[in-house]
């Protein structure tokens, strides 16, 4: 089932250049989605959906999936994108800090390249925790902090200043792997790496690839 909804965010802007950039990159983040997305099965959500190039990744062993994504333009291309996907997807509008699903409705949920824009990044964990079933699996692929002290210092800069406003609320300094491990979540593997891999290193390229795994009931963090 494919179907829209109305609007939660609105950068028409940043959604195109979001749109032409990410398909670009393909090349080098392909192989990241389908090593993100190996092995799940069952009923899956992703927040923060994008222009669903993930989608194409999803194995077959995948029941649903639920696509979220609040932003128009965006979430027109998921649509576009869910109709040529190999399992049954869903793209819903909804925003990361309120998610319009059930509580322990899915067997696992993916986060990619979307911790760095949530408005509020433990409540969005919060939220992904109440939808999980008891044991059920968070897979992410995230931007964050990273770098020697330079880089650093330059990417907290940036957050205070022109980024969020350029790239349609992105910030480059955060720690989306301690927030995942605030969260309550069990941290079961990760990768650190480097995108693009060769060439100059620039504020967004400090990447975590991992899984984690929800443990305990989903009343157990404080919001």
């Amino acid at each position: 089932m494919v179907r829209a909804g109305k609007d939660a965010v609105r950068h028409p802007l940043f959604a195109r250049f979001y749109a032409r950039l990410s398909v670009s990159a393909e090349p080098v983040i392909g192989p990241l989605r389908d090593e993100l997305l190996d092995g799940l099965s069952g009923r899956v959500i992703e927040i923060g959906a994008g222009n669903g190039l993930n989608l194409a990744h999803y194995p077959r062993t995948v029941a649903e999936v639920v696509a979220i994504e609040p932003e128009y333009s965006l979430r027109q291309l998921a649509l576009e994108a869910a109709l040529r996907a190999d399992v049954p997807v869903d793209v819903v509008p909804g925003v990361a800090e309120a998610l319009p699903v059930k509580s322990e409705a899915f067997d696992a949920a993916v986060v990619s390249l979307v911790l760095c824009s949530v408005r509020d990044v433990r409540r969005a964990l919060g939220e992904v925790r109440r939808v999980l079933r008891p044991g059920g699996e968070l897979r992410f692929l995230e931007h964050g902090g990273g770098g020697g002290r330079v880089m650093r210092t330059t990417q907290r800069a940036l957050d205070r200043t022109v980024w969020p406003l350029l790239f349609g609320g992105c910030h480059v300094s955060r720690d989306p792997l301690g927030a995942i491990g605030a969260a309550a979540f069990e941290i079961e593997s990760v990768k650190e790496l480097c995108v693009p891999p060769r060439g100059p290193r620039l504020p967004s390229s400090y990447h975590v690839l991992g899984r984690a795994r929800r443990s305990g009931p989903a009343g157990d963090v404080e919001a």
